[in-house]
C-alpha cells in the first residue's frame, strides 16, 4: 500500500518558530500539501523588536521565517530574507517591513499574514499562536528576580534554575482559533527545536495551547534541541528538555522524543566549545521511565553556511538539524503506526 503522504492526505502542524521551524517545514512540505506552522508571537528582539516598538504592530519575524520555508519562489524567499545593510532600514529584514505595512493597510495581523502567504505562494498555512500584543515574563518562585522580554531572556545567564522558572505572558493571551484547530485536527503535531526559554515556552504557555495538545488525536513528537545553550541550559539532557517541553503546556501530552545521536566534527565542536555549547547529553536508561517512546536518529545537517541574503547568519547557531532526516523519521514512525 502507497504511503499516505505520497498522496497528500496527511494533516501535519508544526509548533515553535524561527530556525527550528524553517528547517522541519522546508523539509516537509516535500511530503503533504496539509501543513500548518504554528508560530510563536512574543519575539521582540532586533528587526522584529524595532518594529514593534516604533510602529506598535505584532512581531513578524518569525512569522517570516516560515513564510519563506513554505515558500514555493525562489526569488520571493530571497527577497523577504534580504536585510539591509546599510541607511535607514539597517539590520532589517525586506520580509519584516513588508509584512507591518500589510499589517499598517489591512488593519490586521492576521490578513497580512493571509495576504504574503498568496504573494509568496506557499505550500500549507502560517498561522500566529496569537493575535494578541504580548510580552513574555521569566521569575521564580519567592526570589526578587523577574526578566521581562523575549530578547531579555534570550540573552541572561540564569542565576537560578531555569526548571523553577515560571513563564508568563503580558497580558494574558488568548489563542488563535486557528492555531487550536490546526493542532485539533492534525494528524501529526510537532515540536520543533527551539530556545526552550525563549521561543517554544512562550507559544506553550498560552491558554488552550496545552489543552489542545491533550484533545488532539495526532501522534505527538518533540525533536530535541542539538546542543545546549550557554547559562541556560547547561547540562541538560534530552529527557531535561522534553520534560520542560510538557511543563510549559502543564500536560504529559508527548507520545515521542526524537533526539540525535550523531556527532559532529571536531572542527565544529571545538567552535561550540568556545562559546560553552555542548551536545545535548543522551540519558538513555531516564529516557526509559517516561510516558513517551524515545527514537535515536542520525540528525545531524550540514555547518550553517555563509548566507549572502541575511548576514545576521554568522550569529546563530552553526549547528543544524537535517530536515531531511527528521522529516523521513517522522513518515516513517507515522506509517508504522498505521
Amino acid at each position: 500500500m502507497d504511503s499516505p503522504f505520497e498522496k497528500s492526505y496527511v494533516k501535519i502542524t508544526v509548533i515553535g518558530g524561527g530556525t527550528g521551524s524553517f528547517t522541519l517545514l522546508q523539509a516537509l512540505k516535500k511530503y503533504t500539501k496539509q501543513l500548518a506552522a504554528v508560530v510563536n508571537m512574543s519575539d521582540d528582539g532586533g528587526s522584529t523588536g524595532a518594529l514593534r516598538d516604533e510602529l506598535g504592530v505584532l512581531p513578524p519575524g518569525d512569522v517570516r521565517q516560515c513564510l519563506v520555508a513554505l515558500s514555493k519562489s525562489p526569488l520571493m524567499r530571497e527577497l523577504f530574507s534580504y536585510r539591509f545593510e546599510e541607511g535607514t532600514f539597517k539590520g532589517h529584514a525586506f520580509g519584516n517591513i513588508f509584512l507591518t505595512a500589510l499589517e499598517k493597510t489591512t488593519g490586521s495581523f492576521d490578513e497580512a499574514v493571509a495576504a504574503a502567504s498568496d504573494i509568496l505562494s506557499i505550500s500549507g498555512k502560517v498561522i500566529p499562536a496569537t493575535l494578541d500584543n504580548i510580552r513574555l515574563k521569566m521569575k521564580w518562585p519567592g526570589a526578587s528576580i523577574i526578566l521581562n522580554g523575549q530578547r531579555t531572556i534570550s540573552s541572561d545567564y540564569f542565576k537560578l534554575d531555569p526548571r523553577r522558572a515560571i513563564l508568563s505572558l503580558i497580558p494574558n493571551a488568548k489563542p488563535n482559533l486557528m492555531a487550536i484547530a490546526a493542532i485539533e485536527q492534525a494528524d501529526i503535531v510537532i515540536i520543533s527545536p527551539g530556545d526552550l526559554y525563549s521561543s517554544l515556552g512562550p507559544l506553550l504557555v498560552i491558554d488552550g495551547i496545552g489543552e489542545a495538545l491533550v484533545k488532539t488525536k495526532a501522534i505527538k513528537v518533540y525533536v530535541s534541541n542539538l546542543v545546549t545553550k550557554y547559562g541556560q541550559t547547561g547540562g541538560f539532557t534530552v529527557a531535561d528538555h522534553a520534560n520542560e517541553v510538557e511543563r510549559f503546556a502543564k500536560a504529559k501530552f508527548l507520545d515521542y522524543v526524537l533526539y540525535n545521536k550523531q556527532k559532529p566534527s571536531r572542527l565544529v565542536s571545538k567552535r561550540y566549545e568556545k562559546e560553552k555549547a555542548f551536545l545535548v547529553k543522551i540519558d538513555k536508561k531516564n529516557l526509559e521511565k517516561y510516558h513517551y517512546r524515545a527514537i535515536a536518529g542520525d540528525l545531524l545537517g550540514e555547518m550553517a553556511l555563509p548566507n549572502k541574503s541575511d548576514k545576521l547568519i554568522k550569529k546563530r547557531s552553526l549547528i543544524r538539524h537535517n530536515g531531511e532526516a527528521v522529516a523521513k523519521a517522522i513518515v516513517e514512525l507515522y506509517d508504522s503506526k498505521l
